[in-house]
């Protein structure tokens, strides 16, 4: 019997060693593809008992439950609920005698919400029910592991955490790109999971041990919890129609062995990895201990899709969304006008801003609810970290919850009250806080009693376990028009901060004008001041010419504009003679490529008063798609971006349906897309045939698990000239072949493109494709080669 040690005090002191590969195991002892390996907890115990004792004996610490996919969603069409499948999966790896029993939790297999259907409540309760299940059956760890959202990662980790006391190592999957399928960075992804304070976070799947070195260094050089690494056994490759991974356990050794010598503390392998591999990295960390790491402390706000580090540049903080002062937006929140409070967003960071604020307090609005409502909504068109700004702790909670990413949060004071109310909200979602400087008694009058009360927040903070780095205080501007002696005030307190406390600071800068003519001149130099005395972040309205130019000029004097390029473009001349113009109104093509569905179909309707809806597809939709293609392909924008453009091209569809006459026999070509017999995964092939539809193809889409007779049938049937097929799992991929084959066999005159996670130019080859695909952009090219340039053809 193995000691009891908390697994939380074991990888203090020791490397904890993971199993390998449950589903290449499962292969081999006959696992058929596209069969849910989970319910063989159920059918085949023994089987799985079988690859659990294989990993014991090779010297794994931790056997991980077979119930990667053990959601109700996937159970859903089964006869197994969650409670039978996860309690027999614990049993069985509890036998084995190891050390620790991990349950496994991937993902749902649905996009979440705005770039699909599935809410983050759904995802939430979908994890719940299996984290209750887990802790009754006795698990002693929880991994979420192969997550490519961290908005899907949030939702597991919070469920674990508050239906648990267990232990959760959390672990993102990415492309060779350094980035997940959706877009999330490494650092931002760390961010998040370290807030959420999982205790041991890091990256799984996808890549091999070469590939995942670079994602292991922003994991080991940031990271204050411990780093998981689990890498695949190289790259998959087919032979005689079955997949393989060619890397040996020595080369697989080595490259682990490198990332455990930056400072991964957990180790394991995943797909294609074997008991051989777990036995040869058992034998190489004999006597090891864990890497002391000192971890770089940053101070950084994130979305799901960027990343915003206070690294001694300035960066400003959009002040547009926040009603006091502002009738149209008041209106905006209490009518419910979602299209316009987007649009003052999407308008802000296009004017420069590096984040947004947030404010929806008004009295007769319920806040947290209209909080939980538009923060999903914002972040789906914009892609920059936001400031939840509310005086309640309510709104503030709703809003941190709902959010993807690491937020900002505005804010708390020196108020015992508000410390107590908000530091817990700030820990449980990891958030970066800004401190306002007021107790009791008020604004202190003088920089000291400023300082002192910063002084008092920080100490607090650190109470809670809030790490200095995640506060930022506000030195509070007050009017020079009232209050005059006071103006210099705040920048005296930001030097006393800086130089005492070395945090951050934050400044709501256009306070100083109240009252006063010529606002923008006052605070135009009421920043530059401010800058000069360590100002990080202004809050300040982003479409104010004069105090963006401030902001641009201080970045070239202190060398955050490298170059001077950011300045030098924004004085072109063009610029300089659209600022001095009211705000010129946006063409169809440019509403498309931002994503403004409700402005995409007024702009449409507009349109057809003078052209045809053929005109319009030629000339605005299919440019647009191509500029957000090209964007796409280059890593400039992510898939929500390419979502939402994608939506609103279909938005604007229908209102050429409704309004115009369509000839339905127009179209650019037919095409059958499919998810090949045994994979239910059809996220991709989905993004795949919105995006063909949008550039005016005619998609027949066969859904996923079908049977190479229904493709073949199709395809013949209606004279098809090109037919994409989709995978995820390696199982499956040999399927793919045999639809291939089928439809050669048949005499079928078309072409085949592939694609998937698991596909490369190899597979692709080896199943006798004729393209491979790496995404949906790439789907449309080869579509717009096999039926030529047809662009005056489109489906209207």
């Amino acid at each position: 019997m193995w000691k009891a040690v908390n697994i939380r005090d074991y990888i203090k002191e020791n490397i904890l060693l993971f199993d390998g590969a449950m589903g290449t195991m499962l292969q081999r002892a006959g696992l058929k593809a596209g069969r849910l390996p989970d319910l063989l907890n159920m059918t085949e115990p023994e089987t799985v008992a079988s690859v659990h004792a294989a990993y014991v004996k090779a010297g794994a610490d931790v056997i991980t439950a077979n119930t990667f996919g053990s959601s109700p969603i996937n159970l859903a069409n089964t006869p197994y609920t969650v409670e039978q499948v996860v309690s027999a999966a614990v049993r069985i790896a509890k036998a084995s005698g190891a050390r620790y029993v991990a349950q496994d939790i991937g993902p749902l297999g649905q996009l979440m919400r705005p770039m699909g259907t599935l809410s983050f409540d759904e995802a939430y309760e979908a994890f719940a029910e299996q984290v209750k299940a887990g802790v009754r059956a006795g698990s002693d760890v929880f991994v979420v592991e192969t997550m490519s959202d961290i908005y899907e990662a949030k939702a597991a980790v919070l469920a674990i955490r508050e239906h648990s006391d267990l232990p959760v190592f959390c672990t993102m999957t990415y492309q060779q790109d350094g980035r997940t399928f959706v877009g999330c960075d490494p650092l931002g992804s760390l961010l998040v999971l370290e807030g959420l304070g999982a205790d041991a976070i890091g990256a799984n799947c996808s890549l091999g041990p070469a590939e995942m070195q670079n994602i292991c260094d922003i994991f080991c050089e940031y990271s204050r919890a411990p780093v998981m690494m689990q890498a695949n056994a190289g790259l998959p490759f087919m032979e005689n129609g079955e997949t393989v991974y060619r890397i040996t356990a020595d080369e697989y050794v080595r490259q682990v062995m490198l990332m455990v010598k930056k400072g991964a503390g957990i180790i394991g392998g995943c797909c294609g990895t074997t008991p051989e591999m777990i036995s040869a990295l058992r034998a190489a960390i004999n006597g090891m201990k864990p890497l002391s790491r000192n971890p770089v402390k940053i101070t950084a706000a994130s979305s799901g899709m960027k990343t915003v580090v206070l690294d001694g540049g300035v960066y400003v903080i959009g002040e547009r969304l926040n009603p006091t002062g502002k009738k149209r937006l008041k209106a905006a929140i209490t009518q419910g006008d979602t299209d316009y409070i987007l649009s003052e967003a999407l308008s802000q960071k296009e004017h420069g801003a590096d984040m947004l604020d947030v404010n929806l307090g008004l009295p007769e609005v319920d806040e947290a609810a209209r909080m939980k409502e538009l923060i999903p909504e914002i972040q789906g068109i914009v892609d920059l970290p936001l400031q939840i700004d509310s005086a309640d702790p309510a709104a503030i909670e709703a809003g941190a919850r709902i959010y993807n990413g690491k937020p900002l949060i505005n804010s708390v004071s020196g108020k015992q009250d508000s410390m107590r109310r908000i530091f817990p909200v700030v820990k449980k979602y990891g958030a970066l806080i800004v401190g306002l400087t007021l107790d009791e008694d008020g604004i202190p009058p003088t920089p000291e009693g400023r300082f002192a009360v910063a002084e008092k927040i920080l100490k607090t903070a650190l109470s809670y376990g809030i790490p200095r780095e995640d506060l930022l205080i506000d030195c509070l501007t007050l009017t020079a028009s009232a209050q005059q002696e006071q103006a210099s005030a705040a920048l005296e307190a930001i030097k006393l901060v800086k130089s005492r406390l070395g945090l951050k600071t934050v400044l709501g800068v256009s306070n100083v004008s109240f009252g006063l003519p010529g606002r923008e001149i006052l605070n135009s130099a009421f920043l530059a001041a401010a800058f000069g005395a360590g100002l990080d972040a202004p809050i300040l309205n982003p479409l104010s010419v004069r105090m963006m130019e401030t902001v641009r000029a201080h970045r070239v004097v202190i060398n955050q504009d490298r170059d001077a390029r950011e300045y030098i473009a924004s004085l072109s001349q063009e610029t300089v003679q659209a600022a001095a113009k009211p705000e010129t109104k946006k063409s169809l093509e440019e509403i498309i490529a931002a994503g403004e569905k409700a402005k995409a179909a007024d702009a449409v309707r507009e349109l057809l008063m003078t052209k045809s809806a053929l005109e319009i597809i030629n000339t605005c939709f299919v440019p647009a798609l191509d500029r957000v293609g090209k964007l796409y392909e280059s890593g400039e924008i992510f898939l929500p971006q390419l979502l939402r453009s994608a939506e609103t091209v279909k938005a604007a569809f229908e209102i050429i349906d409704t309004t115009a006459e369509r000839p339905k026999d127009k179209t650019r070509g037919d095409i059958v897309i499919a998810t090949v017999q045994g994979d239910i995964h059809d996220i991709g092939k989905n993004i795949a045939g919105m995006m063909l539809t949008n550039y005016g193809y005619n998609v027949i889409d066969l859904g996923k698990d079908v049977p190479p007779e229904k493709i073949v049938e199709t395809v013949l049937a209606r004279s098809i000239r090109l037919v994409g097929l989709s995978a995820l799992m390696t199982t499956t991929v040999q399927n793919m072949g045999t639809a291939i084959s089928a439809l050669k066999a048949a005499g079928a005159d078309c072409a085949v493109m592939v694609g998937g996670a698991v596909l490369s130019e190899e597979y692709a080859a080896l199943v006798d494709a004729d393209y491979y695909v790496r995404d949906a952009m790439e789907g449309v090219r080869v579509a717009d080669k096999i039926f030529g340039d047809q662009d005056q053809n489109p489906k209207i």
